[in-house]
């Protein structure tokens, strides 16, 4: 069978609980080089501009699946420039990466960062005006993630969108060379390839949406190897 006709269930090491900081810190500062170069950082962008317009006084987004935070981060910056009044919450199951993103976002004042699984969250006020992930679904089985679209539905007022991997060889190869070549952290070298693998086809998204309910959505290949998965909600 291609190895790319079907999602593959091989896990990476980066869902092991038990990751030393010291590793999380070199596979997190790549994880943001590799957003910036391969422009994932500019596909965040593009979801949260679909999504808060028009603009209100003040707003709050979050990420689940966060990470270290360069996200939230990506859209600070481009905020310098739109000056919105934002809020942002990072929400992550492993503790290493919330302590990582709490010293790397040191700059958002107005940040908030929760070490929880995201289906147990309690948002402290109001729901989010804007909830998105990116490069986070992909850890997921398609059960799971049929549930997380449901969740995203009912947790945020204006919407939410999803940022994450199609599976294709070019993508594979690319990458698999890439971090062979220029990668130190074993994790990067180990889980980019990996993460490729299971990725989405296009029809498996428009499944899995139609599976959650979600009738109203729009569904966009991205540079470089993409999808962005844009629900605004009724």
């Amino acid at each position: 069978m291609n190895r790319f006709s079907q999602r593959s269930a091989q896990s990476e090491l980066i869902d092991n609980p038990d990751i030393p900081f010291k590793e999380w810190s070199l596979c997190l500062h790549e994880l943001n080089v590799i957003n910036t170069r391969l422009g994932g950082h500019a596909i965040t962008i593009r979801g949260i501009r679909s999504l808060i317009r028009p603009y209100k006084n003040e707003m709050t987004i979050a990420e689940i699946g966060c990470g270290g935070g360069d996200n939230l981060k990506a859209i600070h910056h481009w905020n310098k420039h739109a000056k919105l009044n934002i809020r942002y919450i990072g929400v992550d199951l492993n503790k290493a990466c919330i302590d990582f993103a709490r010293l790397n976002c040191k700059e958002l004042l107005n940040a908030h960062f929760i070490h929880a699984d995201y289906r147990h969250v309690a948002f402290p006020e109001e729901k989010p005006d804007v909830i998105f992930s990116s490069l986070f679904c992909h850890h997921f089985k398609n059960d799971q993630l049929t549930e997380m679209l449901q969740w995203l539905t009912l947790n945020t007022q204006k919407g939410f969108f999803i940022n994450d991997l199609q599976r294709h060889p070019v993508a594979y190869y690319a990458i698999k060379l890439l971090t062979k070549v220029f990668s130190r952290s074993n994790l990067i070298k180990n889980d980019a390839p990996v993460s490729v693998l299971r990725g989405f086809h296009k029809n498996e998204w428009k499944q899995l949406l139609r599976k959650a309910g979600i009738k109203n959505y729009k569904l966009r290949w991205q540079w470089a190897f993409r999808y962005l998965i844009i629900v605004k909600n009724e």
